[in-house]
């Protein structure tokens, strides 16, 4: 929610953030873990490099999305994540006013 623009909101019946009505985060299917979009070629990477924070259900599979654990030692990285899943739902204005894709 630090994050400009953003609202508390739902997806699917879960809490969601959003902005301008896009969801970027929900708390996903699966406990302990939440939801964030991701391009399938980063979900990809994230999966590979750091299985003991991202990964995914068959749930998620085919999907622009990965499952993200809570209490994860780089919450750095996750932070990234998360803007960038913001980044790539906002409108393009919000888009300058924060600047190139994080």
């Amino acid at each position: 929610m630090t994050l400009p623009h953003t609202e508390a909101s739902t997806s699917y019946g879960q809490p969601a953030i959003k902005t301008g009505g896009r969801m970027f985060v929900s708390s996903g299917h699966e406990a302990g873990s939440f939801h964030v979009r991701s391009p399938f070629a980063e979900k990809e990477v994230l999966i590979d490099t750091d299985p003991a924070t991202f990964w995914q259900t068959p749930h998620y599979e085919g999907w622009p999305g990965l499952l993200v654990r809570y209490g994860t030692a780089d919450a750095n990285r996750v932070r990234l994540v998360v803007t960038r899943a913001w980044w790539d739902v906002a409108s393009i204005t919000r888009r300058k006013a924060l600047g190139d894709r994080p």
